[in-house]
């Protein structure tokens, strides 16, 4: 492994994570920056598959712009094979694991799960670009927080900016 492919892996995993961080902050400006146009994603085994930046970007918006709406996504151990030779390569294939928490509020549920992400990538203009994202579940699991009276959430960066209503 020579120095242009380790830049360039490093920059895929920067990528990976800017994407990560913009889908647990909801930043959807942000966000575009991390898919080409004409990015396709196929979650959960395809079950939501969306074709185009836009559509990508409006479906998380949809589904995750609520205050009541929190989510962590832990990504690790990334395999990142870029095609062709280091020093001109313009295409990557990522997987990566995946580990996330939902808790919803407004319909007072908690979803954990695991997964394995398969991501290609494309250098266009000098930088790395997601241009396929997607996920196929290990496990994932539904509990409803009503069967956990005492569960309260303490802090939301939605409703307290971050702030802890836990006293030292």
């Amino acid at each position: 492994m020579d120095l242009a492919e380790l830049l360039a892996i490093e920059e895929i995993k920067r990528l990976k994570y800017r994407y990560m961080r913009c889908v647990d902050m909801k930043l959807w400006d942000e966000m575009a920056t991390v898919f080409v146009p004409e990015a396709t994603c196929a979650y959960s085994a395809g079950h939501y598959a969306y074709e185009g930046r836009d559509a990508i970007i409006e479906w998380l918006r949809k589904g995750m712009d609520k205050p009541g709406f929190h989510s962590t996504h832990s990504v690790h151990q990334p395999e990142i094979e870029l095609v062709g030779d280091a020093a001109t390569a313009d295409r990557a294939t990522g997987t990566w694991k995946i580990e996330d928490i939902v808790v919803d509020v407004d319909y007072d549920i908690m979803i954990s799960g695991a997964a394995f992400y398969h991501d290609r990538y494309v250098k266009r203009d000098g930088r790395w670009w997601i241009e396929h994202t997607g996920y196929d579940r290990i496990w994932e699991q539904l509990e409803s927080r009503k069967d956990r009276p005492s569960l309260k959430l303490t802090a939301s960066m939605w409703t307290s900016g971050g702030r802890s209503a836990i006293e030292a």
